[in-house]
């Protein structure tokens, strides 16, 4: 097994290869408006790096999010292509789990919540048992909204680190790791887990909207 995981769901670019037991190479970047520039010149790094090429994959894992339309748009397409080229199969995770999976495995035990910037001065959240177990589905809210709900929770993520007030115990990491996502597929897969479908989980319309009163001129 060689699993390509990525992820642009956050403002973080992230890609990372897995040998079904430990992650071989990985990259990443921050940087929320070069989602589409900074994604391949990444893959073909932690290529190098592992010294493989791409046909040496057997799987490819993509965040499904939630996150912001373009920037998530970015990693689904590519997964998709790389999975059409190779042939092989494309497997879904939600971007929230993978972060859960990253605090737990730094030590971080539940439970807890994560939290992302969904902007709009909202974030996309979930609450976890434990860093393996979503207890509830991903949602998008104003951090004022849910902060009783989740009282007395760590909160990991940047959407955390962006509201204080609402999350006084933030924790990281901030952005998802396509290392900790590859292996927590990498994990489900061998214990048999059906893997989510490569679809983007929006949760609200696009930024980009149809003006209002929108005139249709059609020639004659």
């Amino acid at each position: 097994m060689l699993l390509l995981a990525v992820d642009t769901a956050t403002p973080a670019v992230t890609v990372a290869l897995h040998d079904g037991n430990s992650v071989v190479a990985e990259s990443g970047q921050v940087d929320a408006r070069r989602h589409g520039e900074l994604l391949l010149p990444a893959v073909d790094r932690v290529l190098a790096e592992a010294g493989v090429k791409l046909d040496a994959v057997t799987d490819v894992v993509v965040g499904v999010g939630p996150g912001p339309y373009t920037g998530l748009r970015v990693g689904l397409v590519m997964a998709a292509t790389f999975g059409s080229a190779l042939s092989v199969p494309v497997h879904g995770l939600c971007t929230l789990d993978g972060l859960a999976y990253a605090a737990g495995r730094d030590g971080l035990e539940g439970p807890f919540a994560v939290a992302t910037d969904a902007r709009r001065k909202e974030v996309y959240w979930a609450r976890y048992e434990d860093f393996r177990t979503r207890a509830t589905e991903p949602a998008v809210d104003r951090p004022a909204d849910i902060a009783e709900p989740l009282a007395g929770l760590p909160v990991v993520g940047a959407g955390a680190v962006l509201y204080p007030e609402a999350f006084p115990d933030a924790r990281g990491p901030e952005h998802v790791s396509a290392g900790a996502l590859a292996a927590l597929a990498a994990e489900r897969l061998a214990a048999g887990a059906e893997l989510l479908p490569p679809r983007p989980l929006y949760l609200r319309r696009p930024d980009a909207q149809v003006p209002k009163n929108y005139k249709v001129v059609t020639p004659k």
